[in-house]
């Protein structure tokens, strides 16, 4: 009788986790209508705090089991079929809650990625478990093995992971991670202005390379691939590289004023979002609708975001020398950051302040020599 029990409870546990795959699949790529998203009051970051942290609690207790004695089919399966009640539900509304608009396009990218991490996370650790009615061997649980993959114990460590990400996004909050997104990409500017100025105060690209013609060829070609890569602005300078690598210098560090001016004077002044969570009291006319603040906040965020990558772009245009390159992509750098500055010039009411004279400033300085 024992062994008919174990035998139907193990049939189950083969049934369950195949249909756990299949919730799976369709999870990742179900979709609630746009409306339905966006009229619902639930919070959708909080929603997915909660179903990635009980997750992340059902998948210890998953990964528990299929290592330690006695192998026990029926309570694999049971935890399974709590995962597919609940939490796993639960995080693909809240990605689908999250992509209605209230919530920046920032948030919605974030959570979406970290909840396909933590469904292919669960997916490896679902096919993971052992079928034949014996705990996963040693092998099998460290991934030591011959056969390719990791093991379980690293597959619980992935899903730990993702459903980590998804509950910090509710301690960041949408105006926080706004912000630590505004904070990479000034990082990233940082980066690009000390290496042009490193660069800057390198010697002349007119230097003998020491090669004669009757030098080995490989060396001679790899001198010649090594001049190209690592390229000066010559001593005499005939097409004015200098100047425009000054010009560009400053004009950086201004951008990279007007990044940390926007952190302190527009992006930590963001009302909570989504507003719909607000109390009705603590609204304004001006600010009753989400759709205006978030789309400024996307349209801002998309431009900043665009500004080291033409960043990265001029500086390839100084070290190739390529002046006519250098105008074009300091002009396009910099066009951009007076794009930025345009969207946030007024603050969240439509009203001018403090921000806005500096920023009508900063346009200024950034126009200087177009």
């Amino acid at each position: 009788m024992a062994s008919s029990k174990a035998d139907q409870d193990l049939e189950v546990l083969k049934s369950t986790v195949s249909t756990t795959l299949e919730l799976i699949t369709k999870l990742k790529a179900s979709a609630i209508p746009a409306k339905d998203a966006k009229d619902s009051t639930v919070n959708a970051v909080d929603l997915a705090h909660d179903a990635a942290s009980l997750t992340k609690a059902h998948t210890t207790k998953l990964s528990l089991l299929i290592i330690n004695k006695p192998f026990t089919a029926s309570a694999i399966a049971k935890i399974l079929r709590e995962l597919m009640a609940g939490p796993l539900p639960g995080l693909a509304s809240a990605v689908e809650l999250c992509s209605a608009g209230k919530y920046t396009k920032a948030m919605s990218s974030e959570l979406e990625y970290w909840a396909g991490r933590v469904f292919q996370g669960m997916t490896s650790l679902a096919e993971a478990i052992p079928l034949d009615g014996s705990i996963l061997s040693e092998d099998a649980k460290k991934g030591t093995g011959t056969e390719k993959g990791n093991g379980s114990l690293a597959l619980t460590g992935t899903v730990w992971e993702a459903c980590d990400a998804v509950a910090e996004l509710k301690k960041l909050g949408v105006v926080g991670l706004v912000i630590k997104k505004v904070e990479e990409y000034k990082s990233l500017l940082q980066d690009a202005l000390e290496e042009l100025q490193e660069w800057g105060e390198e010697g002349s690209d007119n230097e003998d390379t020491g090669f004669d013609d009757d030098d080995d060829p490989d060396e001679a070609q790899a001198a010649v691939d090594s001049m190209f890569l690592q390229r000066h602005i010559p001593s005499e300078d005939p097409d004015k590289i200098r100047p425009r690598l000054d010009s560009s210098l400053k004009r950086l560090r201004l951008l990279i004023l007007m990044y940390q001016a926007v952190v302190k004077r527009r992006f930590k002044a963001l009302p909570s979002l989504p507003l719909a969570d607000l109390p009705p009291e603590s609204k304004t006319p001006t600010t009753e609708e989400d759709s205006g603040i978030v789309n400024c906040v996307d349209e801002a965020l998309d431009v900043m975001k665009k500004i080291p990558g033409i960043t990265d772009d001029l500086a390839s245009a100084f070290y190739e020398l390529d002046g006519p390159e250098i105008d074009k992509k300091m002009d396009l750098c910099f066009f951009t950051g007076f794009a930025a500055a345009e969207l946030l010039v007024k603050d969240w009411q439509g009203r001018k302040d403090e921000f806005t004279t500096w920023a009508t400033k900063f346009q200024l300085a950034m126009k200087k020599g177009w």
